[in-house]
C-alpha cells in the first residue's frame, strides 16, 4: 500500500488563510487521503520502504519539508525541496484563482468556464513540477502531484 494515509500541515507562523483557500485546501486533502499513490525508492542498498505513510508538511529555512512516517509512526525520511522553482507558477495559481473566484460571483458560464480552463492548465504544471523535483526521491502519480501542489501553494503563501 504505497500510499499516504495522514497529512498533517504545518502552518504554524502563516497567517490565516482565506476562506478561498481553506476550503480548497480541505478538499484537496480529503480528495488526497481518498486517491493518492506515494511510493519512496530503494536507497543505499536498503528496500524500499512500503507504506501507507503519514505525511508532515511545512516550510522550513525556505525550503518545502515533507517529513515521512510509517503508518504507526516511525520516522522513514524527509524530503527536502527548494521553493524556487515552485514561485513563478504558485504566484501564477493564486492570481488566476482570485479571478476564477471573482467571475464566479458575477460572469457567465462561458467566461468562468475560461478561466477554470487556464487555472487548471496553470494546476497542471505546477503538479509536473512537483513530479520532476520529487524525481529519486519519492513517485507520485499526476493527481496526487495536484493535490500536494494545492498544499504546496497554501504553505506557500499562507493565504
Amino acid at each position: 500500500m504505497n500510499r499516504i494515509c495522514h497529512i498533517e500541515i504545518d502552518d504554524s507562523g502563516l497567517p490565516a488563510p482565506s476562506p478561498e483557500v481553506e476550503q480548497e485546501r480541505r478538499v484537496a486533502i480529503f480528495d488526497l487521503l481518498e486517491d493518492n499513490s506515494f511510493e519512496l525508492p530503494a536507497r543505499n542498498g536498503r528496500a524500499a520502504p512500503q507504506g501507507p505513510f503519514r505525511l508532515a508538511m511545512s516550510i522550513r529555512d525556505r525550503r518545502l519539508v515533507l517529513g515521512i512516517a510509517s503508518e504507526s509512526g516511525a520516522e522513514v525520511g524527509e524530503i527536502q525541496l527548494a521553493l524556487g522553482p515552485f514561485r513563478q507558477v504558485v504566484k501564477d495559481y493564486f492570481q488566476i484563482c482570485e479571478s476564477y473566484f471573482e467571475a464566479v460571483k458575477r460572469l457567465p458560464p462561458s467566461q468562468i468556464e475560461a478561466i477554470d480552463m487556464a487555472r487548471r492548465g496553470i494546476h497542471n504544471e505546477g503538479a509536473r513540477i512537483l513530479q520532476e523535483r520529487l524525481d529519486g526521491k519519492a513517485l507520485v502519480d499526476i493527481d496526487t502531484a495536484r493535490r500536494l501542489f494545492t498544499l504546496i501553494c497554501v504553505l506557500h503563501f499562507g493565504g
